[in-house]
Formats: structure tokens, sequence, C-alpha cells
């Protein structure tokens, strides 16, 4: 079966419409999961609470607990959630991932382990906490707590590691972005085609989200979609394995850098081999922001729209300035002659779940 093949069996479990990734919501049969499911913010909301769901379905299925043709709103019941609990999920996370598999496994009434690294947010652990996840602190990068998150899931045959770096599931979870993304659009009367480019600026990490966006958005769009990964100045390891052909074979810490920023969800040294080898020849390209400038862009984004979002969420907003300088870019790929038309995307989600504190406490940064 093919990757489109499988996009196309497959259900949307979740949607991601609005910057404030508060807004996310489950397909209509598990609206039940709604205030669950609003506070998992982010984008990494999308793909983790699908990895979540399909392995949920895999589980009732395999056990003859459904069928496919049933109401999956039955995964709400007592009885559903008691069976669940006999199993367990981890994950390793900067935060966000963490959060959304934490958030949506405790709704379903699994026991959830997330392994977060040294970049994570405080006010992030404790969220996890209050919602009935284990959380375990490592002082290592994230790397290695999605390492420490494989040994332990594999002690367990009950135990389900949902992997950021190498898992299709949650991959294809992201790629359904861009089919909602294109009814958006469409609903807006904004055409996407050859002439009228469409341009997506989106945040990456370990890269499996930015990934499974791009992938979908060329299922979409074909050519007429250019995707561009933003990075961390101290961070770009999705940029580096790419550029340099070597995929997770390289880390940041390679070349000198140090891989810490503000930005805690793009925290990542090593990139994902998986996304990386998917996506090389898809992926328009990539560019680096500095801390300050991220901070610039969260302040002019709450004053001029009121909208907060985190460090993480602003990375791709430099894109569309950064790129109409490079004129000989725009240039030899075409896009110059079409600048005028096209429309430009900065995907912006996480930030619906800080405190207050905390967000006082970036504005004032």
């Amino acid at each position: 079966m093919t990757n489109r093949e499988e996009i196309e069996r497959r259900r949307t479990f979740a949607i991601i419409s609005h910057p404030d990734a508060g807004k996310t919501t489950l397909t209509e049969k598990l609206l039940l999961y709604g205030g669950a499911i609003r506070s998992a913010g982010s984008v990494k909301a999308r793909g983790g609470c699908y990895a979540v769901l399909k392995h949920t379905e895999d589980l009732a299925l395999a056990n003859r607990l459904v069928e496919m043709r049933d109401d999956y709103s039955v995964f709400a019941t007592r009885a559903f959630r008691d069976f669940f609990s006999q199993y367990e999920l981890h994950v390793g996370s900067t935060g966000n991932l963490g959060l959304s598999i934490g958030i949506m496994g405790a709704a379903l009434g699994y026991r959830v382990t997330v392994h977060m690294s040294a970049d994570a947010r405080q006010w992030k652990k404790d969220l996890l906490r209050a919602k009935g996840v284990t959380v375990l602190e490592y002082g290592a990068d994230y790397s290695y707590a999605v390492q420490k998150g494989r040994e332990r899931a594999a002690e367990d045959p009950r135990s389900y590691f949902i992997d950021d770096e190498n898992s299709v599931d949650l991959f294809l979870g992201y790629a359904v972005a861009a089919r909602r993304l294109k009814a958006q659009l469409a609903e807006q009367d904004v055409t996407v085609d050859d002439e009228h480019p469409l341009l997506v600026y989106i945040p990456c990490g370990v890269g499996g989200a930015p990934g499974g966006i791009c992938f979908g958005l060329k299922q979409e769009f074909g050519d007429a979609a250019h995707v561009y990964f933003a990075e961390p100045v101290e961070a770009p390891c999705m940029l580096l394995g790419l550029a340099s052909g070597l995929q997770n074979a390289i880390c940041v810490q390679d070349i000198g850098l140090t891989g810490r920023t503000a930005a805690d969800g793009l925290a990542v040294s090593r990139p994902s081999g998986f996304v990386g080898e998917t996506v090389k020849a898809i992926v328009s390209g990539g560019f680096t922001v500095s801390d300050e400038h991220l901070f610039t862009d969260l302040h002019a984004l709450h004053e001029t729209e009121r909208l907060f979002v985190e460090p993480s969420a602003c990375a791709g907003f430099a894109g569309a300035v950064e790129l109409s300088k490079m004129t000989d870019y725009l240039e030899s790929s075409g896009l110059g002659a079409h600048w005028e038309n096209a429309a430009h995307i900065v995907w912006a989600t996480g930030g619906a779940l800080v405190p207050e504190g905390e967000r006082e406490k970036y504005l004032a940064n």
C-alpha cells in the first residue's frame, strides 16, 4: 500500500485550525474528549493524538471490542477506559509531544509515561502530572530521553512507544493537516496552482511534524507547494542532516553548536533519519532564526493581533521576509515571476496552555 493510499484509508482524528492550538478538536465521534484535546496544545497535538487513537483502534480491533464501522465514541465509556488501563504508553519529548500523548492517553485510560529532556519547561511537567501522567526527567537532551523511553517500553509487552522519529502513524497523522488546509483555503477562495504558489514556513525540531505536513502538502498541491523548515540558530538539526546528506548520522554538537535555545520545542540536536530520507526531495529549503528574533516576533504578534504563541511557534515568521531577499533563488526556482500572487502561511501553533505567569515572562523578555 502506498503512503497516499494509506492516508486515504485512515480516519482524521485531530484538526488544528487556528494559530492558537487550544482550538484543536477531535473528530465528531470523539467530541466527548474535546476538553482533553483542547488541552493538548501545539502542532504536536495533531500527530500525537492521531498516534494514540490509531494504537487505541488497533488494540480494540485486535481484541474484537469494535469493528471499523462502529461509532468510536464507545472509547469514552468506563468499560473501554478500564480495558486500556492495562496498557502503557511511553514517549520521549522536549515538552509539546509529551503534552499531546500524555493528555490524550490519560483521557482514554492508559498509563502514560513521558520521558522529558533537560530542555522541557517546568510548567509542562507540572501540567502532565496534574493530568495523572508519570513524568521522568533527565539531565540530558532530547535524544537521550527518547532512548530511555524506548528502553522502558521494550521491557513490557503491554507498553507502546510513540516514536516521533520513526513512526509512520505519527507522520501520516501530521500529514492530514494538509487536507484540512486545502479545504480552508478553498473556503477563503485562495487559489493554489503554478501561477499562485503556496509557501509554507514550519518550525522544525526532530522533524516529525513538519516532515509529515510537508509530505501532505506535496500530496495535495504538488509542485505548487513550497515548504521551508525553520530552526533555531543553535539547533538546526534537520537542516544539518539534509545539507550534509548524513541525516541522523550527524548532530549539531558535531559542528560546534550547543543545541540550546529558548524555543524548547525545537531544542533537538539530532534529526529523524526517517523523516530526512522521506522529505529530502520534496522540502524546498530551511533557514535558522536567533532566539532574539523569536522574541521580537512573539511581541509583534501579541501587540498587533493579540495572539500569544510560545517562542517555538514563532520560528516561521522570518521566512517570507528572508526569502524575498534571495533574488537569485527566486529567479532560478521560478517563484520570482509569481511572487506577487503567492500565498504565505506561517505554521504557528502552540501557546494556549502557557500559564499566565509564564506568558508574562515571555512578553517581558
